[in-house]
């Protein structure tokens, strides 16, 4: 599964960013009732504040706005929001070597997310040296979450961004990585 896949199911709900119960199953390939039940039997690995149970609005809001949700449409069990801090809590239980090397990518994932907006907010207050290079590195981030399936090589992909004033050009040299046989 690649970043971007992964960052696609991040979602904000109650103000913190969260992945879904059925989309980490599915990121996980296992079935969501094995999710929960993780959950449930282990409730002193998931405190206060790594999972949030969505309320019948939030949960109509996520199934009308995403449509890979709406399975969720009709579903009589809570729909759960796991955080990052319980998606690394869910790892110590799901111990299968799929569910660490998603977990692995879903940690990476929240990180650039999280490293990018960090960028965008901090962007302000720094200088126009400084600037250009925080807008190099958000290129670098953004590029590795839209094109994550690619490796550094002599291929180009530019990616520009324009921030009033201020234009700043990065470019990666990327290709198609080799499949592992």
């Amino acid at each position: 599964m690649d970043l971007k896949r992964i960052e696609d199911k991040i979602i904000t709900i109650q103000g913190k960013q969260v992945i879904l119960d059925c989309d980490v199953a599915e990121i996980y390939g296992v079935e969501t009732k094995r999710v929960n039940e993780a959950i449930r039997n282990n409730p002193d690995k998931f405190p206060e504040g790594y999972i949030i149970v969505l309320t019948d609005s939030e949960k109509t809001e996520v199934v009308e706005n995403f449509d890979h949700l709406q399975k969720l449409k009709f579903s009589p069990v809570p729909v759960k929001g796991m955080s990052e801090k319980a998606l690394y809590m869910l790892a110590t239980i799901l111990k299968s070597p799929l569910a660490t090397e998603r977990t692995i990518e879903i940690i990476e994932t929240f990180a650039k997310v999280r490293e990018l907006s960090r960028n965008f907010s901090e962007l302000h207050k720094h200088g126009e040296e400084q600037q250009k290079t925080m807008l190099q590195k958000s290129g670098e981030i953004i590029s590795d979450l839209l094109l994550s399936d690619l490796e550094t090589t002599e291929t180009e992909t530019t990616v520009k961004l324009n921030l009033a004033l201020l234009s700043v050009e990065h470019t990666v040299k990327r290709t198609t990585k080799k499949k592992e046989e």
